[in-house]
């Protein structure tokens, strides 16, 4: 049977999964390897919206380095000036233009590898690639109306494929952003009017949608939507298997976020939500996983999601996913899929595929998932952010380790009784950290980590340093290496608000800084080459990557009852936190100063086992060069302490 595709100018795709040759598509191919350790990268999370249309110069350079420089036509966005840039934009129209489309492509991204490479980036996770809903505002991604193709603002299936493949050649791994828990708002409710879940109720549905917006002319059950006029490709959802009404729960929106089963079973605002399978539903069964998952019965479309992303690990070479939403799914699905998808990759030679989950709700609910369903790693999109970012600002606790408190940053990362886990389990690679996100998940005005004051962009350094060097799968949000300070403003309206958090990186409509038509790639800048510097000094040490952690007691005097956890004096903490990363009888000493005026000097205790007093460490980073090369003494204050001296917003690493 000749499977039934239409020609694209750049691609053929298919309207049903059964037309899906997978065979021909693994057979005699040798696909990339997974990393031996996901705790040995540094991922890259970019819009591609709003990354790169490829029309930049000045700056950065090519792969190999060679400066890029303007070209009629072709390269003709220049570099951003801070002194002449900076606010250029009118505000209003400025705002207005970032709430849609702004034209970030796949051949944009991919002229970028060699900005990202020398960045240290090592893996690169891309916002959803996939074809939104005809005539959307869905630049985001999450809207997906074609499961099977990518979207054509962004370019076509065989650019994405080539950008992979020349990722991997610039010694990079892609992560793509995929869903399985809804769909993009692909058909109408009864009279096209938006319906909210009540008690579970299934509302009549009119028909899928021609375009976003149109009042679900196409039929909704019966025949498939190909044999309609105008359902391929714009109309409709794809693949045709997906048109099956079971598909679908049609249980309106959600409106008790926190409320079971509704979280589960209604649809994501206007996204459709899709039916993924059975499980427990009466009130007890929230909290027996167990239960929920033993008793979960996979549904058609879920299956068929599964296969929809092993064509695109076949096709594409894709080396990881990170599932958005795990949260609105039963555990039961989300197992059923990461093994579908694990065992796939594994038969193609990826032995350690990454299935990084969403999961809001703390460390403990993450964990809980994590050991349910198998997900590789848990996003820190809820409390994590918080505690680095405001650690390091001095409004939060860094943790204590002599209490069963888990309200500092590395109380997070703790082993304890409370977790039922292993003495020497450690949370490394289950856990992404980073600064910036996309989402902010409970902030009502939302705000980049530079965008609500000048001295917070003075202390970026020092938390991308805690962000690389303590425990966990480090993660740079697009634009945070230029210092991006997106900030909502606004007073008494935080609708739209996430769009602060997404300026382009190309200028385009919507650059950073209030500015238009000038580009972000400046591979000069400070915090661009301290992430470099870093991101280096992690290769060349694995015990900054996947060495054992402690948060460490400081004193300025040295005196052995003068040693304390820091915590903050009314609610203020400007002094210096350190940290030990220890792996196979080697310990490396961390610190950052949280004080922007002052340099700080202070004793940090050691491992009196690895470093014998009196003994002397090596300063090997310093956001003061002349200090890197220096060596400190260790003392026997507390069994071993190193003298430690910070720069003021500083950091370091002794070894």
């Amino acid at each position: 049977m000749t499977p039934d595709v239409t020609q694209f100018p750049d691609s053929r795709v298919e309207k049903r999964l059964r037309d899906i040759d997978f065979k021909a598509l693994v057979e005699n191919r040798k696909f990339h390897p997974s990393p031996a350790s996901w705790a040995d990268e540094i991922l890259y999370f970019l819009f591609l919206d709003r990354f790169s249309d490829g029309r930049e110069f000045g700056g950065f350079g090519d792969s190999d380095g060679v400066p890029l420089e303007s070209l009629a036509n072709v390269r003709s966005t220049p570099l951003f000036d801070p002194s002449g840039d900076t606010g250029s934009a009118e505000r209003a129209s400025w705002f207005e233009a970032g709430r849609g489309w702004c034209g970030g492509t796949i051949a944009g991204m991919k002229s970028k590898l060699g900005y990202l490479s020398r960045l240290g980036i090592s893996a690169i996770w891309v916002s959803p690639v996939f074809r939104q809903v005809t005539g959307s505002s869905d630049y985001h991604g999450y809207g997906i109306q074609n499961f099977l193709d990518v979207d054509p603002h962004f370019g076509t299936r065989e650019e994405l494929r080539d950008f992979v493949k020349a990722a991997h050649a610039s010694g990079i791994r892609v992560i793509l952003d995929i869903i399985i828990n809804h769909a993009g708002d692909v058909f109408a409710y009864q009279g096209n009017e938006r319906y909210y879940y009540h008690e579970g109720r299934q509302w009549p549905v009119d028909g899928f949608r021609l375009s976003g917006g149109e009042k679900g002319s196409l039929p909704f059950s019966g025949p498939p939507a190909s044999s309609e006029k105008g359902a391929w490709p714009e109309g409709a959802v794809w693949p045709e298997e997906l048109q099956n009404p079971e598909t679908w729960t049609r249980k309106g929106e959600i409106r008790g976020w926190d409320t079971f089963p509704e979280f589960l079973e209604g649809d994501f605002c206007t996204l459709k939500d899709i039916n993924l399978g059975d499980a427990p539903r009466e009130p007890g069964a929230l909290l027996d996983i167990e239960r929920r998952v033993a008793g979960f019965v996979p549904s058609r479309a879920l299956r068929d999601l599964t296969d929809i992303y092993r064509f695109w690990i076949a096709y594409a070479d894709i080396d990881g996913y990170r599932l958005d939403t795990v949260k609105h799914m039963e555990p039961g699905a989300v197992r059923y899929f990461v093994t579908g998808i694990h065992e796939f990759a594994e038969s193609v030679g990826k032995e350690n595929f990454a299935i990084i989950g969403e999961i809001t709700g703390g460390r403990a609910n993450a964990m809980t998932i994590l050991d349910a369903t198998g997900l590789d790693a848990a996003l820190g999109i809820d409390d994590i952010p918080d505690k680095l970012e405001f650690l390091v600002k001095g409004q939060r606790s860094p943790g204590n380790p002599e209490t069963a408190d888990q309200e500092g940053y590395f109380d997070l990362f703790r082993n304890n009784i409370l977790d039922n886990r292993r003495s020497h389990q450690w949370y490394s690679r289950q856990i992404v950290t980073m600064l910036d996100d996309h989402d902010q998940v409970g902030v009502r005005h939302k705000f980049r980590f530079c965008g609500d004051s000048a001295r917070s962009a003075s202390l970026l350094r020092p938390a991308l340093g805690l962000n690389l060097t303590s425990a966990g799968i480090p993660c740079i949000y697009y634009g945070t290496e230029q210092a991006f300070n997106g900030a909502d403003n606004r007073h008494g309206d935080d609708s739209w608000s996430d769009v602060f958090l997404r300026e382009c990186m190309f200028g385009g409509p919507f650059g950073s800084y209030q500015s238009s038509g000038r580009h972000f790639f400046n591979e000069g800048h400070e915090v661009y080459r301290f992430i470099s510097d870093v991101a280096g000094l992690c290769r060349r040490h694995i015990a900054l990557r996947r060495g054992r952690q402690f948060l460490r007691q400081v004193s300025e005097s040295g005196l052995d009852w003068e040693f304390c956890y820091p915590q903050p004096v009314n609610g203020e903490l400007h002094w210096v936190i350190a940290w030990s990363r220890i792996f196979d009888r080697s310990e490396y000493l961390c610190a950052i100063n949280t004080d922007t005026e002052r340099d700080l000097e202070v004793w940090a205790v050691v491992d009196s086992s690895i470093h014998p007093s009196p003994g002397m460490m090596e300063c090997i980073y310093s956001t003061d060069p002349q200090q890197i090369g220096q060596t400190s003494p260790v003392s026997p204050a507390r069994g071993a302490a190193l003298r430690v001296r910070v720069p003021a917003a500083g950091f370091v690493v002794y070894r």
